[in-house]
């Protein structure tokens, strides 16, 4: 009987530490969220500043502007290797702590080159925990990877808009750009701190999961529908915060009205962010909500292009919808694998080959806009990419698993 109850005991304990290292793990996942887009939005608010401040020319502020599709691409690549060797928890601790560092020492200094050098360093961090945290969410909580990715894509939203919107109040306040940005810093070593405690609880090391490298993704038609998709969700995204200051200038609207129409859209990506995981995790088969995010973004641009501009808030609302492909591309990386392994590599080579693809978005709306003086170009070759976005979607969204996936036969196994 004493032994029954020193095993009921140890029972309890092992359920307690269990439950207490899940809630540790949210948290963690939740503060590194926060902060994985505030070394992107923090900067755009004062990019005409920071030029004028540091001298940096129009090439520098260009490639300033570039710095996160090249630091996220290259990057994030690379970081399913560096976790096998370094550990996910440590990584991620050493990302939040390099994505901080960054920060501060951009907010310190007066060179336009060190200050180029230190963000890239700070993106280097973010991009790391882009790929990293659906990996954890895969292995930590398999059972629960929509609710996660709400939480994750939430807290994503929410640090990009607290970044895009707190910068320029902090920095009239203080009076300097220098505190401004440095704000951002102190955020990062906040969401250091639970991965400092996880440290203990570091995933065993598969050195073995070299299948799931990117060999195996070049090779992998689901691996590149779902880098399409990825890619053409972003590509929208970037467009859309790149030119709908514009858009609705062009359209009649003052540019206070369109700042505040472009801040009531980026808000609107926390309640999508919440909603999309949820409705999407019922179903087994994502296609009807991908069916469903392509007609709410088509809707959307179709209003902003043909209906009247009195209307545009309305229209951005559908598009703001549509940006619930974001948070559905994240969930593809774990629901279309079995393995943290194969989540690791397919978010690498998602991530890397998506934002590869959708830097290319706002540049050619520039060139089409300014080479026709219209939008008709540039609209047309939105709906080309909704069409890639659809194609794309419908096949990564089926119920399927990289695993099972074939590999392509080669020329030595023919006839064989």
């Amino acid at each position: 009987m004493e032994d029954l109850r020193r095993m009921s005991v140890l029972a309890q304990e092992s359920r307690g530490r269990t439950s207490s290292l899940a809630w540790l793990l949210v948290l963690g996942i939740v503060l590194a969220a926060l902060n994985l887009r505030t070394a992107v939005t923090s900067v755009g608010p004062l990019l005409n500043q920071l030029a004028g401040a540091l001298g940096m020319t129009s090439v520098g502020t260009g490639v300033l502007t570039t710095l996160p599709v090249l630091a996220f691409a290259s990057v994030g690549a690379i970081t399913p290797t560096l976790a096998r060797r370094v550990g996910e928890h440590r990584l991620l601790l050493l990302a939040l702590v390099t994505l901080g560092v960054g920060m501060l020492i951009r907010s310190m200094v007066g060179s336009a080159e060190i200050f180029l050098l230190s963000s890239a360093v700070a993106l280097s961090g973010g991009a790391v925990g882009n790929v990293l945290i659906p990996t954890l969410i895969k292995r930590h909580f398999p059972a629960r990877t929509g609710i996660m990715t709400t939480v994750y894509t939430t807290a994503l939203a929410a640090g990009t808009m607290l970044a895009a919107a707190a910068t320029v109040p902090i920095e009239r306040a203080s009076g300097d750009w220098h505190i401004a940005l440095g704000v951002w810093a102190a955020l990062a070593a906040v969401a250091a701190v639970p991965w400092l405690a996880l440290l203990r609880s570091e995933p065993e090391r598969d050195a073995g999961a070299g299948d799931a490298g990117i060999r195996r993704m070049v090779r992998s038609r689901l691996a590149w529908t779902v880098a399409i998709y990825f890619g053409t969700q972003a590509m929208i995204a970037y467009i859309m915060f790149g030119w709908l200051p514009t858009i609705l200038v062009d359209g009649g609207y003052t540019t206070s009205q369109a700042g505040v129409i472009l801040g009531v859209f980026t808000a609107l990506n926390i309640p999508v962010s919440i909603a999309t995981p949820m409705v999407a995790s019922r179903f087994r088969d994502q296609r009807p909500v991908v069916v469903g995010l392509v007609a709410f973004y088509a809707a959307g641009f179709l209003g902003l292009w043909f209906g009247p501009a009195s209307m545009a808030p309305a229209w951005i609302v559908l598009v703001a919808v549509g940006m619930g492909s974001f948070p559905l591309a994240l969930m593809m990386l774990a629901l279309r694998t079995r393995t943290p392994e194969a989540t690791a590599g397919l978010s690498a080579f998602g991530q890397s080959a998506g934002y590869l693809i959708s830097g290319a978005g706002p540049l050619l709306v520039g060139v089409l806009r300014e080479a026709t003086g219209g939008w008709a170009l540039p609209y047309t070759m939105i709906f080309l990419v909704l069409v890639a976005q659809l194609c794309t979607g419908l096949y990564a969204g089926r119920d399927r698993y990289l695993e099972d996936e074939r590999p392509p036969a080669t020329a030595g196994k023919i006839g064989g």
